[in-house]
């Protein structure tokens, strides 16, 4: 039988046996339920160390928190709005690449497990590049441009793209309504995007490059992200029937005017094929020796102030005014390969057109050349698929917006 004095030794060494257990810990004097009970501070990890030099321009930089949550990341350099960036879960990452040689200053804070705030800062600078190591794209149409419904949109490189892979997939179309189109690449230095058929009139387009720091090849990366829309007029499209001496002019697909004129004589022929209104101007000299004619040549002109001129090739063929050819409008073709006619008529078509507008030759007989001028209507369809850097060439798109 236990006695009742010994069932108060029992309670008493079990009180001192918890006890003791309560207040071991770890030799901090703290007990492991305390332990258990402390939070962590935020530990903050940036992406490149602090210090560096010669980072990479295409390095997207990231800052880590754990342990607590990021709430403020800003990656900046003087004299230039930061970089903006977006977190997803501990992660913040960069929305842009760098530029060349600038020093950079990451600024990252946040507030820890513990309650505590934590902020830390990193700066490093960016690899140099010569000139010839950066390649700045440029676009036509311009910002705000109306134009044709054959106007594609062009892309033009100072400095060779080697890698057209990388810069296409930065390289961005979009429209309303949705038109299916694709990019060729007619050398290292020129890319052209156009639809599959003609723009529908009133379509708004816009243009993004993406493609600030992106690799070009060869230890080239591009520079100045561009970002522009334009707008699709009415439908302007025409025909010059060579053989007959006319210009058959249609607008919105409706017959609107027939024009005489005159073209290529047999030693200049207009060159047959779909070209597209490159520039526009209300008076321009002519002068053979641009199309490479030397001055002692039986066939160099040089002529003054020709009026309501439009250029269709890169070798010199225009539609313009020739009053001193008149006799010879709808009857024969004495040109040097030019489109020529009435003052009048040539004031009237100039009026009508706008950058884009399409010209249909036929009945020549001499071809139009790839890339003399804007020739993309002449590749068919599965051509122009070909000359993409990407597997996937055609892409329907569709702007989340109009454009102003």
């Amino acid at each position: 039988m236990v006695k009742f004095s010994d069932f108060r030794l029992v309670v008493a060494f079990f009180a001192a046996l918890v006890l003791a257990s309560c207040t071991a810990g770890d030799g901090t004097g703290k007990s492991p339920l305390t332990a258990l009970a402390q939070k962590d501070p935020l530990t903050i990890s940036v992406s490149v160390a602090d210090g560096a030099s010669a980072v990479p321009v295409d390095e997207r930089v990231f800052v880590d928190g754990f342990d607590g949550q990021l709430e403020s990341v800003k990656l900046e350099t003087a004299g230039q709005e930061p970089i903006p960036g977006t977190i997803h879960g501990v992660r913040w990452t960069a929305d842009e690449l760098l530029e060349p040689g600038v020093k950079y200053v990451v600024t990252a804070s946040g507030t820890g497990d513990d309650g505590k705030i934590v902020t830390k800062q990193t700066s490093f600078t960016t690899q140099a590049l010569p000139l010839d190591k950066q390649t700045y794209p440029s676009i036509a149409p311009l910002a705000g441009e109306t134009v044709g419904v054959g106007m594609p949109v062009i892309v033009s490189f100072d400095v060779a793209v080697k890698d057209r892979a990388a810069f296409e997939k930065n390289m961005t179309v979009t429209a309303t309504p949705a038109t299916e189109g694709g990019w060729y690449w007619l050398s290292d230095h020129k890319a052209h995007w156009r639809p599959k058929d003609f723009w529908q009139p009133g379509t708004q387009v816009s243009v993004d490059l993406a493609l600030n720091s992106v690799p070009a090849g060869d230890g080239v990366y591009g520079q100045q992200d561009q970002h522009l829309s334009f707008k699709i007029g009415r439908s302007v499209v025409s025909v010059v029937d060579i053989k007959r001496h006319t210009m058959a002019v249609a607008i919105d697909g409706t017959a609107a005017k027939t024009i005489p004129v005159s073209t290529g004589d047999a030693k200049n022929k207009t060159r047959e094929g779909i070209k597209v209104v490159m520039e526009k101007f209300a008076s321009v000299n002519m002068d053979a020796a641009s199309t490479g004619v030397d001055s002692t040549d039986p066939g160099y002109y040089n002529l003054s102030g020709v009026k309501w001129a439009m250029r269709v090739t890169n070798t010199g063929e225009f539609i313009h005014a020739a009053p001193w050819s008149a006799s010879f409008h709808g009857r024969a073709n004495v040109s040097h390969g030019c489109v020529g006619m009435s003052t009048e008529n040539a004031a009237w078509l100039y009026r009508q057109s706008k950058r884009g507008d399409v010209i249909k030759f036929v009945g020549s007989g001499r071809k139009l050349e790839p890339g003399n001028g804007w020739t993309d209507w002449n590749r068919s369809w599965d051509d122009w698929l070909q000359g993409s850097a990407l597997a996937t060439a055609s892409t329907a798109a569709t702007a989340s917006a109009a454009v102003s």
